[in-house]
């Protein structure tokens, strides 16, 4: 088990934005890479309800289950490793292998046995350091639906939202209001 902070400021993107980036600062195709979240919740969205989020990250040949739960100026993150048997599992029956983010879902009051699963959003990721910083454009595929996001992650939450909204403007990007991924998804699928 592994668990971090994560502070990260997030802005929609149109597709021309997203790939006057993609121009702007050189990235090429081979350094886009694909990762696949599969999400799971109750079927009356109990973690949902408490402002957290479970998922299964599939990046290459890795499997990592993560439950995002609020936490001062960002999210902590639990992560648990999981072999490509237990990841299988999950995905194709809902029965999540048991460890330490069990104890933590169990400690919200809501019983793990009960969580389901409820589909995947593939990304298509290019990052980069920027400043004080990772930058991040992602282009996601969810539920028939596509779209496209700038994250910007980093240490202190004050420096990195004046450089995030310094981004913007160099840029002309207006700055709009975000669900993130997993809320986009869910609102998509009801």
């Amino acid at each position: 088990m592994s668990q971090n902070l994560e502070i990260e400021f997030k802005n929609m993107l149109t597709k021309e934005e997203y790939q006057m980036l993609i121009h702007f600062y050189h990235i090429p195709e081979n350094d886009i890479f694909s990762q696949e979240n599969h999400y799971f919740d109750t079927s009356d969205f109990l973690l949902k309800d408490k402002g957290s989020a479970l998922r299964i990250r599939q990046k290459g040949g890795d499997y990592e289950l993560t439950l995002k739960q609020p936490f001062q100026d960002g999210l902590l993150e639990t992560n648990q490793r999981l072999s490509i048997e237990e990841a299988t599992l999950a995905i194709t029956t809902g029965k999540l292998p048991n460890g330490s983010i069990n104890e933590l879902i169990s400690n919200l009051d809501i019983p793990f046995s009960k969580m389901e699963y409820f589909g995947s959003l593939l990304t298509k990721r290019a990052e980069f350091s920027y400043k004080e910083g990772l930058l991040v454009l992602d282009h996601s595929f969810y539920l028939n639906k596509e779209d496209y996001e700038l994250e910007y992650e980093v240490e202190n939450y004050q420096d990195g939202q004046k450089l995030f909204l310094q981004f913007l403007k160099q840029h002309n990007i207006p700055q709009r209001k975000i669900k993130n991924k997993i809320q986009r998804f869910y609102e998509e699928k009801r």
